[in-house]
């Protein structure tokens, strides 16, 4: 038979709303299921997505056209509550952990059993599924074939939601805050039977607040080695296909992927944000499903789709918008490249010049100081952005008058850019222990200025992020900052400008003492990965409309959302005051939403609360909470999560609490307060 003629047309599909899968521990893993109508005499490959994120309830609603579409074209997908998470047994101690991975690897073995399925297994998933995809991948369980990976990462310390550059991110606190609530919901009694409770009560004793643990380790060590694939890109042989988009905190890792795995692999990059292709924000959204049925196909079906005679990596060029705090849409087109690193692509050296200009050649000797305003970066929106009102950077020139800024002469000719942008400095520190931010600007000739991409440094970590040192106040020395990897073009007229502060608040906690740096022109440089138009883009097949399959459940909405993102200024105590509240319903009232097939009301309200003294970073100050509602009849599950950071010039001082309610009853309650040395952070 022709390999053409074995691809599946849609066909009905058979949802199983919970299955069980018993692990060899006597754990059981929660399933739910979409397989094809005559899977049963007719085995088919299995999809396996692996998070913790509640597959019955909160997710239901994403998850159902995705899986449903891949089943209705001749997949098995399987959505799988991790150990400790959603309707699954255990208790879930943090991510990526190996556990977690060996888990993985009897579930894959499991699904490959199964009498619907034919022995071939594909992993994806997006942000933790992305991570734990790669993480499987590397044990190489014999039935897993075939990867996508979405906004993901190779390196947990590097590149995560934690560090950056060396540098604590907030992102630390909000992300873990956000798992320290989810991590205390129940599982379903409708599901799990009268045991519901006593699994809740081990979940709420054993929960923590996760940001002091991530605190703990503040450099490279092997905590973080653990699950880093790029430790080893050797140790995975399937095929990965790696997505990522510009206005997502996860980029970054496409490149490196392709660079550094030596199985099939490709690469694809959008403008969207933390979220998947057929519907990412800002668009334009492509057919991801139909693409990612092109690689299953031709990895699990022996199909020649053509995937893999395409080039290696396809990318979102993307050219000037006028900075706004939201963006339905970015201007742009779509490159490729043949091979990554691409041989086309050249460095262009920019030169910092004594009258704060970028020049083509190095300029006469001078030097430059720098110490900005601790509130510097309010411009700068989210580390990882889902595509939100209120999330996108805003016009720089606020930020750049607290910086220090060096501009090229307008721009002749377009000038367009594939790749990571990097600043190499000769500097001086008046402290032991500073930061660097550093931004990549493209301003119109009226003056408006949008943030083409910026990077990061711990300026201990100048030598390595495993073995900081901290820096000889007066010494000079060498720092390299590497920029977000990003596809840009400059506009003829436009001028690129290169930022620098010792500040990015509220992305990055200060450094602990007020800083002046000194910038010496000699040696100090702006590289840019400048890539020359090519033709053959031209020709590149469009990528199909977004399409989805059906969900079967139905919502009601309940109480409108209501979201708010404020900065305030108190011009007394010089306070400068960050606020974003995402109201999933009133928590008082009603939930936001019914989900009428299981009879449950959902409500999440999120509040994020960011101080800082325009001159103290000691002041520094943030506060998180997460409630969540869970609601059927009588039965009623009420949590709530909160931390608060502070930091003295040698710890930081992590609060938490955690509280439950079952009806009208408080059952658990319960604070934290951990005192963890700073570590030339």
């Amino acid at each position: 038979m022709a390999a053409e003629s074995r691809r599946r047309l849609p066909s009905p599909v058979r949802e199983i709303e919970n299955e069980f899968i018993l692990l060899a521990d006597g754990t059981r893993l929660a399933a739910r299921l979409w397989l094809p109508q005559d899977a049963e005499t007719n085995p088919v490959p299995a999809i396996l997505e692996y998070i913790p994120y509640r597959k019955r309830d909160f997710m239901r609603l994403r998850d159902e056209p995705m899986h449903h579409y891949y089943a209705a074209h001749g997949y098995a997908a399987v959505r799988v509550d991790l150990r400790g998470s959603g309707d699954s047994d255990g208790i879930l101690d943090d991510e990526y952990l190996p556990l977690e991975q060996q888990d993985a690897v009897e579930v894959i073995a499991w699904l490959a059993a199964q009498p619907w399925c034919d022995g071939n297994v594909g992993m994806t998933g997006i942000s933790w599924g992305g991570f734990n995809a790669l993480q499987v991948a590397a044990l190489r369980p014999p039935a897993l074939k075939a990867v996508i990976t979405l906004c993901a990462s190779d390196d947990r310390y590097a590149d995560d939601a934690h560090y950056m550059g060396g540098c604590l991110l907030n992102e630390n606190q909000i992300w873990g805050t956000v798992l320290f609530g989810i991590n205390a919901l129940p599982p379903d009694p409708a599901l799990v039977g009268e045991r519901w409770r006593d699994l809740w009560m081990a979940r709420l004793q054993s929960d923590r607040p996760f940001p002091a643990l991530w605190l703990g380790h503040q450099r490279r060590d092997a905590y973080w080695k653990q699950g880093s694939v790029c430790e080893d890109f050797a140790r995975i042989q399937c095929p990965v296909y790696a997505i990522g988009g510009w206005a997502d905190g996860y980029s970054n890792a496409v490149p490196r992927l392709l660079a550094g795995l030596e199985s099939p692999r490709k690469g694809l990059i959008g403008p969207w944000s933390h979220s998947f292709p057929h519907n990412g924000v800002p668009g334009p959204t492509i057919g991801y499903l139909q693409e990612a049925l092109r690689w299953w196909d031709h990895w699990l079906k022996g199909i020649d789709t053509g995937v893999m005679a395409e080039p290696m990596l396809r990318a979102w060029m993307q050219d000037y918008a006028a900075p706004a705090p939201f963006h339905a849409q970015r201007p742009g087109r779509w490159v490729a490249e043949q091979a990554w690193p691409s041989e086309r692509i050249e460095p262009l050296c920019l030169h910092l010049g004594a009258s704060a200009t970028l020049l083509d050649a190095p300029a006469k000797a001078a030097t430059h100081s720098l110490c900005s305003p601790q509130t510097t970066g309010l411009a700068g929106a989210v580390w990882c952005g889902f595509g939100g009102e209120g999330e996108a950077p805003l016009d720089q020139r606020s930020d750049d008058g607290r910086s220090l800024t060096f501009d090229s002469a307008p721009l002749a000719n377009d000038l367009e850019i594939l790749g990571a942008p990097e600043a190499i400095l000769t500097l001086r520190s008046d402290r032991p222990l500073a930061m660097l931010a550093v931004r990549l600007n493209d301003v119109a000739p009226d003056g408006a200025t949008s943030r083409v991409s910026f990077g990061i440094l711990n300026l201990t970590h100048r030598n390595s992020h495993e073995h900081p040192e901290p820096l000889v106040p007066g010494e000079t020395f060498e720092a390299r900052v590497v920029l977000n990897t990003i596809a840009h073009r400059f506009e003829a007229g436009h001028v690129v400008r290169l930022a620098f502060s010792t500040s990015y608040w509220p992305m990055v906690w200060p450094a602990p003492q007020v800083v002046t740096l000194e910038v010496d022109t000699v040696g100090s440089s702006l590289s840019l990965p400048v890539r020359p138009p090519r033709t053959d883009d031209d020709a590149l097949p469009a990528f199909a409309a977004a399409e989805a399959g059906l969900a079967s459940s139905t919502h009601t909405p309940l109480d409108p959302p209501s979201f708010k993102r404020v900065i305030e200024r108190d011009l007394v105590s010089n306070e400068v005051i960050y606020r974003l509240v995402d109201e999933g319903g009133d928590l008082g009232t009603a939930a936001v939403v019914r989900i009428d097939e299981i009879d449950l009301e959902l409500g999440h309200t999120v509040e994020r609360q960011f101080r800082i003294d325009e001159q103290d970073p000691l002041s520094a100050c943030t506060e998180f909470s997460e409630r969540m509602l869970m609601r059927r009849g009588d039965w009623e599950i009420r949590v709530e999560a909160r931390t608060r950071l502070i930091a003295t010039q040698d710890y930081f001082v992590l609060q938490a609490w955690l509280t439950a309610q079952e009806g009208e009853a408080e059952v658990f309650v319960r604070e934290w307060e951990e005192r963890i040395e700073r570590d030339l952070v």
